[in-house]
């Protein structure tokens, strides 16, 4: 066990933090640095007082002329694998964080989410054109495999330090495309707690002139493959049927309907659109916060979503033989815990100090939990009381700001205008009028 794991197994986390909503930010700040065991600075960090720099910022990107923020939140009430974790969110869209962390108790009380994984493997990709002979080309580049996996490895000698490295090939063959016949050659690379782009990228033009060599054709592309298919991460949880019911509505009947509803996104491709992005609602604000290329994560979701010709869910709901709810989800998840913005934005530092995560798969395990966990809590909405109703009274709050609201008579405006069921910017004045 590493140095930074024993420091954490000492010190456990309570994602449980007791009327968490109820505080005001800089109480909830202090909540979960104490509950993370966090020093003060990053408490500085999470407050947003100047937790970028100009200067750093302007280091990370080009032409840099300010910083532009969104809320950073804390999703509590996780348990993945039997351990608790206090999940960093950077999201701009109400019902999201609520949504995750309702959902999340709920699911904690059935043991939590589950979760499992296979190995770190990016894929970079090597495209060779103007090949006479593309069929006899593919076996001769598998000939010279070895070879091609030793340079590869040569140009990352760390990485292989650290048990990855480049650990096969594979080749495809494209007989018609609309530039002719090319072949593909595929370096699998095990790239451990990186995201991987950087090292792939390298290992492919390293190789790309011998590449060009042994196929007698001309290489055109060297770069990664953000359709990570073979860094996949699963999540699943098992709901009793009294822990769904309502105060109007019995779980077995909710169960019934989370399945019904996911069953339309398993068949139609417009439905299953609205159904995944509403699991990356929970996805994208982890990878956001802690650093991590939330297009990257995005690309690779939807690509994996059509993987069999035809768009669909990325999640699946049924029910047990033991009459409990199922929820299960599978999906690429190249997250790294260094190189980038994840270990030059100040901020994404705290966040994965907040989370305690020791090391990329673990960290891509509990972000596809929360991704499961927030497409619970959108259909369970769905199955309910509809969508509408729970995300307008959160959105109640920007309304009653776009009203003039300030101070306490944001919530007061809120609460009155959700109460009333007219979440709208003239009754939000009507109220601000009254008070």
């Amino acid at each position: 066990m590493s140095e930074e794991a024993g420091r954490r197994a000492d010190r456990e986390v309570n994602s449980r933090i007791e009327k968490f909503r109820d505080l005001q930010p800089q109480a909830r700040c202090e909540a979960v640095c104490t509950a993370a065991g966090l020093a003060s600075e990053d408490q500085e960090v999470f407050s947003g007082r100047d937790a970028l720099p100009l200067a750093l910022a302007n280091g990370m990107i080009e032409n840099v002329i300010g910083k532009f923020e969104l809320p950073l939140a804390v999703a509590s009430n996780f348990t993945v694998n039997g351990r608790d974790y206090l999940i960093p969110m950077a999201v701009e869209e109400p019902s999201v964080v609520a949504a995750a962390s309702y959902m999340a108790k709920i699911a904690r009380g059935c043991g939590g989410f589950f979760t499992s994984s296979s190995l770190p493997i990016m894929q970079a990709q090597v495209q060779v054109l103007r090949v006479a002979d593309p069929f006899a080309a593919r076996q001769r580049l598998f000939a010279a495999r070895d070879e091609l996996i030793g340079m590869a490895n040569e140009r990352d000698r760390m990485l292989v330090a650290l048990g990855g490295g480049c650990k096969d090939i594979e080749v495809r063959v494209f007989e018609d495309s609309p530039v002719g016949p090319m072949v593909v050659l595929h370096l699998l690379v095990d790239v451990r707690d990186a995201m991987g782009a950087n090292a792939v990228n390298s290992m492919a033009e390293t190789i790309a002139p011998r590449v060009a060599e042994i196929t007698g054709g001309d290489v055109r592309l060297r770069i990664l493959s953000n359709l990570a298919d073979r860094r996949l991460v699963r999540a699943r949880v098992e709901i009793t049927p009294e822990a769904l019911s309502t105060k109007t509505l019995q779980g077995a009947d909710v169960a019934q309907g989370m399945v019904e509803a996911c069953a339309l996104a398993i068949v139609d491709p417009y439905r299953a659109a609205t159904h995944n992005k509403g699991i990356m609602n929970g996805i994208d604000p982890v990878v956001v916060a802690t650093g991590n290329d939330w297009r990257a994560i995005e690309a690779g979701a939807h690509a994996y979503a059509a993987r069999d010709g035809r768009y669909s869910s990325l999640s699946r709901w049924e029910i047990d033989a033991e009459g409990r709810l199922a929820g299960s989800i599978e999906m690429p998840m190249a997250l790294g815990l260094v190189g980038g913005a994840t270990k030059t934005h100040p901020a994404a530092q705290a966040a994965l100090r907040l989370m305690q995560v020791t090391s990329a798969t673990e960290l891509a395990e509990v972000v596809a939990a929360v991704g499961l966990a927030q497409n619970m809590g959108a259909l369970r909405a769905l199955a309910t009381e509809g969508i509408q109703k729970g995300h307008m009274a959160l959105h109640a709050r920007n309304i009653a700001i776009l009203a003039g609201a300030e101070g306490a008579d944001v919530d007061r405006v809120a609460k009155a205008i959700a109460a009333a069921g007219e979440v709208s910017v003239d009754k939000a004045k009507e109220v601000l009028r009254t008070l």
